[in-house]
């Protein structure tokens, strides 16, 4: 893992391969864990996240992601955007007994 710490105050990605997409989704594990707190983003140059993005939306509509964790995932063409981003960035708050409980009805 070349760019996760725990001591860092964001998450980022910019477009490498599959190890970098698992590294970035294995920290989105631990934000929706609570186990960090930070946000956590995608520098979407040239649209070279769109169709994860879509992906994203669609596991939300299917019900595979609730929306709260769907916004864990900051998302920007522009790195000073992203930046932003991640100072005006709050963490979702949610019930982790109510989400579990829904997932199980699923």
């Amino acid at each position: 893992m070349n760019f996760i710490h725990l001591n860092v105050h964001s998450h980022y990605s910019k477009g490498w391969g599959v190890g970098t997409i698992e590294e970035i989704f294995e920290v989105l594990t631990w934000a929706q864990l609570g186990i960090h707190q930070k946000p956590c983003g995608f520098l979407n140059v040239c649209n070279y996240f769109k169709h994860l993005v879509e992906f994203l939306d669609h596991m939300v509509r299917q019900n595979f992601i609730d929306s709260k964790h769907r916004s864990l995932i900051n998302i920007a063409e522009d790195p000073g955007v992203l930046l932003n981003h991640f100072e005006s960035y709050v963490p979702p708050v949610y019930d982790k007994s109510t989400w579990a409980l829904r997932m199980s009805n699923i």
